[in-house]
């Protein structure tokens, strides 16, 4: 038993870094983490998920006081992928765990060559004459939310990227707004595989509650670093995960 706090706690130390750094689901910590430790890959979404929550009201409250959020934006995303999360968690019901896994692994090289993309090229904020830019942001986040039912991404790096494409904010404010939708999201997702019964609750609590004193501290020095390191540091977790993953799915074939 005291084993497993230790790992649990490093998880929620890792954990912590991640989100607080860079805005991320701790999705990408815990799910690889908790399936090598024998768990399911559905118990370790719904536990990823509910970690999220406890992780982003954190992190959300840093970046509120570092005055870094928008939040009719945050809440107006967050409410898209609310409405997809619902529909992500039944949908994964009825999915084993092994396509799950392929489709996270890709899902993470993604997001890792779009990281390094950021690292190089930087991110050049100018005016998006978009029409109704808030209804696109909505309907956008609804695959976002399904994705994080049925993956336990809650869609960070996304709502990032939706940002971009939609709004002229600063990387800082688009990591707390970010935040902001994924708190919603995850909260969504939770109460789904909570119903269900697909949560370790004492782990969770356990990532949960450490993750959060974790990301308090990183999101505190997050707000101080450069966008560059923030997007190479994401980059490179995206890219060790989707290895430890293909190493565990080759492992089981």
């Amino acid at each position: 038993m005291i084993e497993s706090i230790g790992v649990f706690a490093l998880i929620g130390i890792i954990t912590g870094i991640l989100t607080g750094i860079t805005g991320a689901s701790g999705v990408i910590i815990v799910v690889p983490s908790m399936t090598f430790l024998g768990y399911s890959f559905h118990i370790a979404v719904g536990t990823s998920l509910f970690i999220d929550v406890i992780t982003t009201a954190s992190v959300v409250y840093i970046y509120t006081k570092g005055k870094k959020i928008e939040w009719r934006i945050g809440l107006i995303l967050g409410g898209g992928a609310l409405i997809g999360a619902q529909i992500g968690a039944h949908v994964a019901l009825f999915i084993s765990d092994t396509p799950l896994e392929i489709i996270f692994t890709v899902v993470a090289l993604i997001m890792a060559e779009q990281s390094f993309q950021r690292a190089k090229k930087g991110l050049k904020i100018r005016h998006r004459d978009i029409s109704h830019p808030n209804y696109l942001g909505f309907l956008i986040s609804l695959p976002i939310g399904i994705m994080t039912g049925t993956l336990g991404t809650s869609g960070g790096i996304m709502f990032i990227a939706v940002m971009m494409l939609l709004y002229s904010l600063d990387a800082k404010t688009m990591v707390g707004t970010a935040t902001l939708s994924m708190f919603v999201s995850a909260l969504s997702g939770t109460a789904v595989y909570f119903i269900i019964n697909d949560i370790d609750l004492i782990g969770g609590i356990i990532i949960g509650l450490v993750s959060l004193v974790s990301g308090l501290y990183f999101a505190k020095r997050a707000l101080g670093m450069k966008d560059k390191t923030i997007y190479y540091f994401l980059g490179t977790v995206f890219i060790i995960v989707a290895l430890l993953e293909t190493i565990k799915i080759v492992s089981n074939i």
